[in-house]
């Protein structure tokens, strides 16, 4: 069981969110706002799976559901009155966060590489997405916070997340067009921006 534990609820929203500014470290003042509306998630978030099952609480009250607290919360296994339920939308739901969170670290590491040398980055995965963090971010909130562990919090904010992020990578796409011009104009048309063409990936975008 889950409800109640605010000890590890605490503990893993520290850990998660320690990650999330090792590696989508914010460099502005306006990029901190958006930054806080994903750390608002990942602290509902968490309070929720690890302490008090708002979700299943208000659908129970409100909308007059018949879900007990069993499985920890967890609002799948409740839906469909089986444990198994929940099993299967956390492999999913693990399998998205891994993705993403691949997608994260390999474009961290490729894009501070290309800060040393101060070149415009197009290899690797960044020939598949202009911005493989924000889209391994997404795959992060979306396979946790929607596919394994859904909660009124996390199906809301999912949205709101996508939208704050892409607003930050047009504006970071704007400085690289001061930087790099028709170099980067070129890198546009040719790598979409968040999903990459399915026929363009294999394994050696992580290489």
């Amino acid at each position: 069981m889950h409800i109640g534990m605010w000890g590890s609820a605490i503990i893993v929203s520290v850990i998660i969110s320690w990650l999330m500014y090792r590696y989508l470290a914010p460099d502005s003042w306006k990029e901190w706002t958006r930054a806080g509306v994903l750390q608002a998630f990942i602290i509902a978030f968490y309070a929720e799976m690890y302490g008090f099952p708002l979700t299943i609480y208000f659908l129970a009250r409100f909308f007059g559901l018949d879900l007990a607290w069993g499985d920890g919360g967890n609002l799948w296994a409740q839906l469909f009155g089986t444990p198994t339920a929940h099993i299967i939308a956390m492999l999913l739901g693990y399998a998205l966060v891994f993705y993403g969170a691949t997608l994260v670290a390999e474009g961290w590491r490729r894009i501070h590489l290309a800060r040393r040398s101060a070149v415009l980055m197009t290899d690797g995965i960044y020939a598949h997405v202009r911005h493989p963090q924000y889209s391994g971010l997404f795959l992060i909130v979306f396979g946790e916070g929607v596919v394994h562990w859904p909660t009124i919090v996390s199906v809301l904010a999912f949205p709101i997340i996508v939208l704050a992020y892409t607003f930050l990578a047009r504006k970071e796409e704007s400085h690289m067009l001061a930087l790099f011009g028709n170099e980067y104009r070129a890198y546009q048309q040719r790598v979409p921006m968040f999903i990459p063409r399915i026929q363009s990936l294999d394994l050696r975008s992580f290489r």
